[in-house]
């Protein structure tokens, strides 16, 4: 019976010591929660602050790239509708010139058919 009250007493003294230092950490988790408390809302409170200064810095800054959008979207319109109608110029004359050439091909080999047959036909009279 000496080595049965032993263990008991050895367990059940065990298991109080783990129950005490479960409500100890308990205990000094709360103290840590509170003693943060304050320095969290500080950040908290910190975070905030930058960040609506970094959006008022950003306000001006936002409003001139805006700004310079919208011009550089004026002035790329003005020289693609200058670029528009220099493109359409450019192919008229292409085709002009294709024209003229095509034309000027036909002249070229009419005159050399008529400039081949007439010798020829002088060759044939002189027969």
């Amino acid at each position: 019976m000496g080595v049965t009250s032993f263990f008991k007493n050895l367990f059940g003294s065990t298991k109080e010591s783990v129950n005490e230092l479960a409500n100890n950490a308990e205990s000094t988790f709360e103290q840590a929660r509170e003693a943060a408390a304050p320095y969290i809302e500080k950040a908290e409170t910190f975070a905030e602050e930058t960040i609506a200064k970094a959006k008022e810095a950003s306000e001006p800054m936002i409003e001139t790239a805006a700004e310079y959008a919208h011009q550089a979207k004026d002035i790329v319109s003005e020289y693609v509708e200058k670029a528009s109608d220099a493109i359409s110029d450019v192919v008229e004359t292409v085709k002009e010139k294709t024209a003229e050439a095509a034309d000027d091909s036909k002249t070229i080999v009419s005159e050399t058919v008529a400039d081949t047959t007439e010798p020829a036909v002088e060759e044939a009279e002189k027969e």
